[in-house]
């Protein structure tokens, strides 16, 4: 019995080890920098959260936590840390967990409640009692409830085209989990981009957008690529069905919208006829109705800017966000 003792406690802790990194992806290129991790317990399962944290060389005391979208990484993030920094700003920036570097869950329950708490953990473990939420896209709805359940933790929420601003779920019809993984299975490089074209960059592609196309596509052709895509559907289950803007009412915190008007973003959209699709999305119209909705929000519109002014308009973007930040 001891001479067995060994080998079946070695298989058992590789057992345990590889069941902790079978779904780690080797390191994805496009991240400005070093990435670092921390394990999190979360629903029975011992997960790696990635992100990037730096600090400033002449700090100014503040920390933002920046929050990237559905479609995205921590990686889109990379200019705007390097502006951040050379302002005195320590900056934040996880991957989720479900997307980018940090783990993919075969099996997890979704919610922007429970990513909110992975967040804070992670916050909690840096040290970090008060930031300055910056979330763009899906990673706008994760700030927003990220504000609600701590809002002692943020001194400013700002929301750079945030989706969720409309629930979807009155719009247009819910498709099961599994027919939004048969469709992650079926994108192509060429299918994402000319998604990106015509929602995110109102049909113009520049030169700068191709390194956002690499890192949103990097693991396509991939034996990863599966656990990718199932991650992808799991999440859009939890987009569609857990909007926050019946909620942006209770927000305590100051709150920035920074609204690209040309962005036409909006879940669902090619499940329905084209003239219920153009209402949806009409972010020049949603910016001002939410800006009602939020106590003393401030609204920011940047007039040619779509999805994503971060990347599209990034020197106007910069500008827009520093002012707010002062």
């Amino acid at each position: 019995m001891r001479i067995l003792a060994f080998p079946i406690i070695l298989f058992s802790v590789l057992f345990v080890f590889q069941s902790q990194i079978s779904h780690r992806k080797t390191p994805s290129p496009g991240y400005a920098y070093p990435l670092k991790e921390i394990e999190i317990t979360s629903q029975r399962q011992v997960l790696t959260m990635m992100y990037m944290h730096e600090k400033a060389q002449k700090e100014n005391g503040k920390t933002v936590l920046l929050l990237h979208g559905k479609n995205f990484t921590g990686a889109y993030w990379g200019e705007v840390m390097k502006k951040l920094l050379a302002q005195g700003y320590n900056v934040v920036a996880p991957d989720q967990i479900g997307f980018g570097e940090s783990s993919l869950p075969e099996n997890y329950q979704y919610s922007f409640q429970q990513l909110a708490k992975n967040t804070k953990e992670l916050l909690d473990s840096l040290r970090i009692k008060k930031v300055v939420v910056l979330g763009h896209s899906m990673g706008g709805m994760l700030a927003t409830r990220f504000a609600l359940m701590y809002p002692e933790s943020v001194s400013q929420l700002i929301l750079e085209n945030p989706i969720g601003l409309e629930d979807w779920k009155l719009m247009a019809p819910y498709t099961s989990v599994d027919d939004e993984y048969k469709k992650e299975l079926g994108k192509t490089k060429e299918t994402v981009k000319k998604y990106f074209m015509e929602n995110y960059f109102h049909n113009e592609w520049k030169e700068e957008y191709n390194s956002l196309l690499a890192s949103s596509t990097t693991t396509m052709g991939s034996a990863d690529y599966s656990q990718t895509a199932w991650s992808m559907a799991l999440t859009s289950d939890m987009v569609f069905n857990q909007p926050v803007l019946y909620e942006f009412s209770e927000l305590k915190v100051p709150t920035v919208l920074i609204i690209g008007q040309k962005d036409r973003t909006a879940i669902g959209k090619d499940k329905v006829s084209k003239e219920k699709a153009a209402q949806m999305g009409n972010y020049p119209a949603l910016g001002k109705a939410t800006k009602e909705k939020i106590p003393n929000a401030v609204l920011i519109e940047m007039p040619d800017a779509g999805h994503i002014p971060h990347i599209e308009q990034a020197e106007f973007f910069m500008s827009h966000l520093l002012n707010a930040l002062k």
